[in-house]
């Protein structure tokens, strides 16, 4: 891919688990002009999520096996069944504490600088007060500087809001089923000398209790699955 170059063909993957409240304000933000497909992936919802999305205007998929890193998989599988392939695929959650509004930002050093992974980095963005809990920072604080000490790349944050080149996605082969899924996209491209960058980005409070953060359980199991995965592939 050159840098400079446009238009850039954009497939978003939006992983959904019980976001009805929320998935239809995610699907509408996102300005159809940016993207091709906006590709929600169902995780076994059982509420209304799959008729908001559609409605909303999303590509429905259903994933029955339960778990973010799975949801995303389910997503990058149609992608890769498209005739025509996307430069750039974006991730981003469905429960609304991404600002849609903020494609540009994630999108402008793959643009101009030819970039191949962007994070969207909430610690050196605006934090709406709630929006994280004090595991979440404690966390991430840890994760990253885990990532530091044993890889020596200087990360702020595991956000979910991320875009990447596709042939660097492919590269990373990615397999992770749930709680590691972004931390091993990092750590991955860091051990591949992939080129990326961080940019802030704003994060508000979810609508909707967090299934990971607002339980001790989901805490727990996404904290240790992502300490095992740094050391994994340490």
């Amino acid at each position: 891919m050159k840098s400079n170059f446009a238009p850039v063909v954009v497939d978003v993957i939006i992983p959904a688990y019980n976001e009805e409240s929320s998935i239809g304000l995610v699907v509408s933000d996102i300005k159809k002009e940016d993207v091709r497909h906006v590709i929600v992936v169902n995780n076994r919802s059982n509420d209304n999520t799959v008729e908001v999305a559609k409605l909303a205007g999303a590509h429905v998929l259903n994933q029955p096996k339960r778990g973010y890193g799975a949801a995303c998989l389910k997503g990058m599988e149609y992608i890769a069944e498209l005739q025509e392939k996307p430069d750039v695929v974006l991730f981003m959650d469905g429960d609304y504490s991404d600002y849609a509004e903020e494609f540009q930002l994630l999108m402008s050093p793959i643009k101009e600088q030819n970039i191949e992974m962007v994070i969207g980095s909430r610690a050196l963005g605006e934090r709406e007060k709630g929006s994280m809990t004090p595991q979440q920072v404690f966390g991430n604080w840890l994760a990253t500087r885990m990532i530091k000490v044993l890889f020596g790349a200087r990360f702020s944050d595991l956000g979910p809001y991320r875009a990447i080149q596709y042939p660097a996605l492919l590269r990373l082969q990615m397999n992770d089923q749930n709680y590691g899924w972004t931390v091993e996209m990092q750590v991955k491209a860091v051990k591949q000398g992939l080129s990326w960058t961080e940019v802030p980005v704003n994060y508000r409070k979810r609508i909707g209790k967090s299934k990971v953060a607002g339980t001790v359980k989901g805490t727990i199991l996404a904290g240790y699955k992502i300490i095992t995965t740094i050391i994994k592939y340490s």
